[in-house]
């Protein structure tokens, strides 16, 4: 069965990246939606339509199931496309938040992400249907995601950043923390340094490629040889996207622009 993952740029990428380590003959489609990105700073009514016109191009190139790799569009769209697609539809809130409930010992969740995933209270309202005396702290860093994508992922001023984001969230006195963007995994070592050793970083890009393979062995959708095409697909390409893509991905792989 063919894998498609869409998301408002290349920070889906990491996720595309795990769902690979874990099923490496699984071929994958991806759409990275670079020409209106970003996601998080549009409205409800703009993000479901745009989900929806990514995931049919996706099905238009034979994806089975869809992962929803932006945080933006799955806090505001993910019912839209399960109530109109016939496939099944992933998304990285779900698999993040059942994680953070277990790994949680004072029930003191903290989620970092866009405004659009912060603001969106989609985590609070999952979180309080499992766990009604879990208490999510959010806080939006904006400036996380530029940061990535320049590749100041060792950078005195991104660590400084981070520090400044997070200090709340240490106030607060959270002993989880939910990393709500997929640019997020990449300066996954700062942002455990600065929240402290003692808070367990959740990593949704991990999370929801266990629950694909799950999905797909419970299943019997998982390949198991032959050859594998997987495709990568954006809908503009800047200067700097190659150099990007390269650092969410390890390596240089080729771009299809549609």
């Amino acid at each position: 069965m063919k894998i498609g993952i869409f998301d408002s740029g290349v920070g889906g990428l990491t996720v595309a990246k795990e769902i690979k380590n874990l099923l490496p003959n699984q071929p994958i489609i991806y759409f990275g939606d670079t020409a209106r990105t970003p996601y998080g700073t549009k409205s409800r009514e703009t993000l479901i339509t745009y989900a929806r016109e990514d995931a049919a191009f996706l099905l238009e190139q034979g994806a089975g199931l869809i992962v929803i790799a932006c945080h933006s569009a799955a806090s505001t769209a993910t019912d839209a496309l399960k109530e109109g697609l016939d496939v099944p539809v992933f998304e990285v809130v779900t698999p993040s938040i059942e994680q953070a409930l277990a790994k949680t010992r004072t029930k003191r969740i903290g989620l970092i992400g866009t405004r659009a995933t912060v603001a969106s209270g989609i985590y609070e309202k999952k979180i309080g249907v499992l766990d009604s005396e879990a208490k999510v702290i959010g806080q939006p860093c904006p400036l996380l995601v530029p940061l990535v994508e320049e590749g100041w992922l060792k950078a005195r001023e991104t660590r400084m950043i981070v520090k400044k984001y997070l200090r709340p969230l240490k106030q607060q006195k959270i002993d989880t923390l939910v990393l709500g963007c997929t640019h997020y995994p990449l300066l996954k070592k700062v942002i455990q340094e600065k929240i402290g050793k003692r808070t367990e970083v959740i990593d949704p890009s991990l999370e929801v490629a266990r629950a694909v393979k799950n999905y797909l062995n419970q299943n019997g959708g998982i390949e198991c040889g032959g050859q594998v095409k997987d495709r990568y697909f954006v809908s503009d390409i800047g200067p700097a996207t190659q150099e990007i893509v390269r650092r969410f991905m390890g390596r240089r792989i080729e771009l299809e622009k549609v």
